[in-house]
This record gives C-alpha cells, sequence and structure tokens, in this order.
C-alpha cells in the first residue's frame, strides 16, 4: 500500500497528464481558430469538429481518450498499486475537466472518460463506446450519446466488479460526465441542441 505522499504524487502526475488540452494543441498545429470559439466553448473534440476539419477532430479525440490511458499506465510503471492506479484514472478525468493548463476550464470528459476505461475494463469501455457511437449515429447528438453512455457504464461496472474501487471511480466519473452535461441537457429539452457536425 502506498504510502500518502507517494498517492498524492502518482495522482497528481495522473492529473497533469489529464491536463494536456489536445483540443487546443491540435488546433494550434493545424491552424484552425481557438475551439473554444465554437459551440459549446469547451476544448474537446466536438468543438474541432465545427471547424469542418475531421483529420482534426480525429486526433483530438484520440490524444483526450489516449491521456486518460496513458496516466494510469504511468503512474502504475512508476511503482503504484491496483487501487492508486484505479484513482489515478479518476485523477486524469479531474485533469481533463479542470485543466492547470487552461486556467481550470476544461472540455465535458467523455473522450478522457473512454480512455480511463479502457485502462479499467475494456468490455466495459467498448460497450460504453458503441452505446455512444450508436446513440450519437441515429440522433447526431454527441450530448445525448455522452449522457445515454454514461448511464450504462456505472451499471456494468457493479455487475462485473462489485462495489470498490473501480465502480466507484467509474460511477463518480460518469455522475460528473452527466453534471458537465447539464446545458446541454436544457438544450435538448429545448430542442437548440446543436448535432454533430453543425459549424459553430
Amino acid at each position: 500500500m502506498e504510502s500518502p505522499t507517494s498517492l498524492l504524487l502518482y495522482l497528481l502526475l495522473a492529473y497533469l497528464i489529464g491536463s494536456l488540452p489536445f483540443a487546443v494543441i491540435v488546433s494550434k498545429a493545424f491552424g484552425l481558430a481557438d475551439p473554444r470559439q465554437h459551440g459549446s466553448g469547451n476544448p474537446g473534440a466536438t468543438n474541432v469538429l465545427r471547424t469542418g476539419n475531421k483529420l482534426a477532430a480525429a486526433l483530438t479525440l484520440l490524444g483526450d481518450a489516449a491521456k486518460g490511458w496513458l496516466a494510469m499506465a504511468v503512474v502504475e510503471k512508476v511503482g503504484a498499486g491496483g487501487t492508486a492506479v484505479v484513482l489515478a484514472g479518476l485523477a486524469a478525468f479531474l485533469g481533463h475537466l479542470f485543466p492547470v493548463f487552461l486556467k481550470f476550464k476544461g472540455g465535458k470528459g467523455v473522450a478522457t472518460a473512454i480512455g480511463v476505461l479502457i485502462g479499467l475494463d475494456g468490455w466495459i469501455a467498448l460497450l460504453a463506446a458503441l452505446v455512444w457511437l450508436a446513440t450519437a449515429v441515429v440522433t447526431r447528438y454527441s450530448s445525448l450519446a455522452a449522457i445515454f453512455a454514461a448511464l450504462v457504464a456505472p451499471t456494468l461496472a457493479l455487475a462485473n466488479h462489485g462495489i470498490g474501487a473501480l465502480s466507484f471511480v467509474v460511477g463518480t466519473i460518469c455522475l460528473l460526465l452527466i453534471m458537465r452535461h447539464k446545458t446541454n441537457i436544457l438544450r435538448l429539452i429545448a430542442g437548440t441542441e446543436s448535432r454533430i457536425g453543425k459549424k459553430g
């Protein structure tokens, strides 16, 4: 079991990895406008897509997902134990939501959540991603797809792993993800939510 100091350092490292703002990094590399000027104003793949550059959006999606998994892999590599690695996934997710590099104003966390789920349980990640994809294809609403996936993942975690650190992390991430979509939910109800592919 890690000492409190070691655990804090592991979680800080994971948080910093999660804070990397791939939407902004990729947009600058492609010479695109700041993604925070589009749609919801969050630094995420959906707003990068609204610039019209699908490759940049895809790279942002991959980067945001990869950092969720990478944060866990890195802390495990430097010596963290099982529970610390699981908590590192939550720290990385919080890094995306509240990134120190963007004055703590981050994205919704969908891709990073999938990356963390890959590190925790690949099957849960796959099923959650399929729910997201199916909902997005049918409705063209990224926010609704994220909410549906966030409702499915904790149920799968409890069914497969019972009550414990993993289910706690999955449940916390999904609760935060839904909370981050509060304004989207209101727009969905009002019928004013933007659809995937619509330029901001």
